[in-house]
């Protein structure tokens, strides 16, 4: 048992940068990733057709054997998680979700800017958290719309990307943010051209880290980690046209990628 794969899935090539928190937490455990890239983006979509979507391939991942699974996708997490949890209550589910209680703790202007998508700051988990941890800071929040997408595309650094990024920003520069929360999984590929924007003085915040810790803790508590000398395998598979994937897994996991296609869930 524990010797089988932690499943880790995300709408694209977004859940890598957790992959790859992943691999440096739990470096013994394997991993078995899947990319809907056949329909990213979801954070403009339902919340219902999301749970769909989460639903399959949670499924999926599970009959291939997955002990584990890290949902690394932050408008999946709010669409889905509890839903999942209920359908497989013997299956440790992960999620994520944007890190306003960081960010509330580490802002020393008292303004807090928060990159999501539409589908995360629409959700009931978005909104607890802040009645939970932002009563005493300002969020100023935006929905990044396109940047997803360009994401995907690999311009992780061209004009059009810093364009975007700073009529995202600067508004949140100007209203004295000085904390900046990455509330969606692919946000941390443009996290130098976002550094690049908003200078040296301004947190970054990235969720993953502490989602990879989450983890370790939860395969140790059930007795789920597995430990050993051999090497782990790193399976990546996607649901649509390959594009940038692997250039970009290759990237963000520090090792060569190469991908399988599976058939739309």
């Amino acid at each position: 048992m524990n010797r089988q794969p932690i499943g880790i899935f995300d709408s694209g090539i977004g859940g890598l940068t957790v992959a790859r928190a992943i691999v440096d937490h739990l470096p013994s455990e394997s991993l078995l990733y899947f990319g809907d890239t056949a329909r990213v983006p979801y954070g403009t979509q339902s919340a219902a057709t999301i749970r769909q979507y989460s639903e399959a391939i949670s499924r999926y991942l599970i009959g291939q054997g997955c002990k584990a699974i890290v949902v690394a996708c932050n408008t999946a997490s709010a669409a889905a998680l509890t839903h999942l949890r209920e359908l497989w209550p013997t299956i440790p589910f992960i999620g994520m979700e944007p890190a306003v209680k960081p960010g509330a703790k580490a802002t020393r202007t008292g303004v807090v800017g928060v990159l999501a998508t539409e589908g995360t700051f629409s959700s009931s988990r978005y909104a607890q958290l802040m009645r939970r941890y932002a009563n005493t800071v300002t969020v100023i929040e935006d929905p990044c719309l396109g940047l997803v997408q360009r994401i995907e595309k690999g311009d992780l650094q061209g004009p059009a990307t810093k364009a975007l990024l700073e009529s995202i920003l600067s508004p949140m520069l100007a209203k004295g943010a000085d904390t900046i929360v990455l509330g969606c999984t692919h946000y941390p590929f443009v996290a130098p051209l976002i550094r690049q924007i908003v200078g040296p003085g301004v947190r970054i915040i990235n969720p993953a880290p502490a989602v990879a810790r989450q983890l370790k803790h939860v395969l140790a508590q059930q007795d789920l980690r597995h430990v050993s000398t051999l090497p782990p395998s790193y399976q990546f598979q996607i649901s649509g046209p390959n594009g940038q994937f692997e250039d970009l897994a290759s990237r963000m996991m520090g090792f060569p990628v190469r991908v399988s296609f599976h058939i739309e869930l």
